[in-house]
């Protein structure tokens, strides 16, 4: 057999990836990264903001693995610990016996959470705490009352459970999901109390603090507060999901604690796992815990999946945890990204026929362009406003494309609103970096619309 093997890998062509991709990954996404003219980039390697391409090019990323960077890339104490275990040949792997790394992480994810939230169930991936999150509901409030509420654009997540909960016809397909769960615009509490006034079988509330999916949508004040008294009044449980915009990103641990309520389980993954680790953590309130697990016989049900807390992973999510604290990176995503929404705002002024809206919270920020149309003069506008829907997302696009290949800035997207331009910075950007940002997209915005198809166009050539 002709095997690749670990020295082989670094020696890879782009032309080679790319033909694995199409045959052994899936072809879609070649396609789709020729169109963004991203096909290119080989990344080499990686340290605290920056990404290295295969040309030595420093590429500024704010994408932020959507919201899993906190630390930026490889930092020194994550690395050192993850080597400390190897070299000690510390157990990764050992679901007969307690788990000291286990322990540390969890007892660390009760200190550090509000109120009485202080079971910690843990898994690999986002979607994993959601389903284990779900679990808790149904088993707490029994099978009759084992419907849910959730949001119009929410996105919880790929797994079936999870995917059920998620308000996007592309990614739900054809799949056979649950059926029967009830949804409501986001930031509207009296449609949430409406179904719980008529409905009996509904046992939760499921939300993100701030939705990362839709295109950073950030409820208004007081909602998440709303939202937990009404649950409060009919008796069901409240999931926050907390994988995106939790660990810090919006200034705060948890971006629900701005609006100063205790849900009954977050969610959580992403930065938890320091940029190094694929873990998650549902958390729960001790007393829901209690109840919907008081049967002794059943323990197992709860169980961590064979992965879920591994060693090295709760070590490294540990000292995430840390570092978090020890480098007051909360106050630096405050700080920072009050500074970065404010120098946006600015560039809005400047082109407010390009620009949107500029939304946010911390270092977790949207930026919304008009539709392409909306670029142009009365009269033009108005003809083009018929394509708008196919075209939309395309200003993104060129300007993504753009900032990646000639300013050397990663940027992310979003699922359901093309429109917008998504950045999650790690909690360590200073303000340079923002400026250096802000320059780059001043500068690709300055010819106008015209300009920028054109230096698209010439990319593409």
């Amino acid at each position: 057999m002709d095997l690749i093997k670990f020295n082989d890998i670094s020696e890879l062509e782009s032309e080679q990836i790319q033909q694995i991709y199409r045959e052994n990954i899936n072809p879609g996404q070649v396609y789709y990264y020729k169109i963004l003219n991203y096909h290119k980039t080989i990344i080499k390697s990686a340290s605290g903001v920056f990404l290295i391409d295969q040309n030595g090019n420093k590429i500024l990323d704010f994408a932020g693995g959507v919201g899993s960077l906190g630390l930026g890339h490889n930092h020194h104490r994550i690395i050192k610990v993850r080597e400390q275990f190897r070299e000690n040949n510390n157990h990764q792997i050992g679901p007969y016996f307690f788990s000291q790394y286990v322990a540390a992480l969890s007892k660390n994810l009760a200190t550090i959470s509000p109120g009485d939230l202080n079971i910690v169930i843990l898994g690999n991936v986002g979607s994993e705490a959601v389903e284990n999150a779900v679990k808790i509901v149904e088993k707490f409030q029994g099978p009759e009352k084992n419907k849910l509420i959730y949001t119009k654009n929410a996105f919880h997540g790929r797994t079936k459970g999870a995917l059920s909960i998620t308000d996007s016809k592309a990614l739900k397909s054809t799949f056979r999901l649950i059926e029967g769960d009830y949804i409501v615009d986001f930031d509207r509490v009296d449609q949430i109390e409406e179904l719980l006034s008529i409905n009996n079988d509904i046992g939760g509330v499921i939300l993100e603090s701030i939705q990362g999916g839709a295109g950073v949508i950030i409820p208004k004040d007081g909602f998440l507060k709303k939202v937990r008294d009404v649950c409060d009044k009919y008796g069901v449980l409240l999931i926050i999901d907390e994988i995106q915009c939790g660990f810090g990103r919006t200034g705060k641990l948890f971006a629900f604690e701005y609006d100063n309520i205790i849900p009954d389980i977050v969610t959580l993954s992403k930065s938890l796992g320091g940029s190094n680790a694929a873990i998650s953590a549902a958390i729960i309130k001790e007393s829901i815990y209690k109840k919907a697990y008081s049967k002794k016989d059943e323990w197992f049900l709860q169980i961590p999946s064979t992965f879920g807390g591994m060693g090295e992973a709760a070590v490294t999510a540990n000292e995430a945890i840390n570092i978090l604290y020890d480098e007051k990176l909360m106050d630096n995503a405050k700080d920072n990204g009050r500074y970065f929404l404010n120098r946006l705002k600015d560039l809005q002024a400047k082109y407010p026929k390009i620009i949107k809206d500029i939304r946010g919270k911390g270092l977790m920020i949207g930026i919304e362009f008009n539709d392409i149309s909306q670029t142009f003069s009365p009269i033009i506008s108005t003809l083009l406003s018929s394509m708008d829907k196919k075209l939309k997302g395309s200003i993104t696009a060129f300007v993504g494309s753009i900032m990646l290949n000639e300013y050397h800035i990663l940027a992310g997207f979003t699922e359901y609103n093309r429109n917008v331009l998504r950045l999650h910075p790690p909690l360590i950007t200073k303000c340079d970096h923002i400026d250096y940002f802000i320059d780059s997209i001043d500068k690709i915005l300055s010819g106008g619309i015209v300009e920028i198809v054109k230096k698209f166009i010439k990319m593409k050539l």
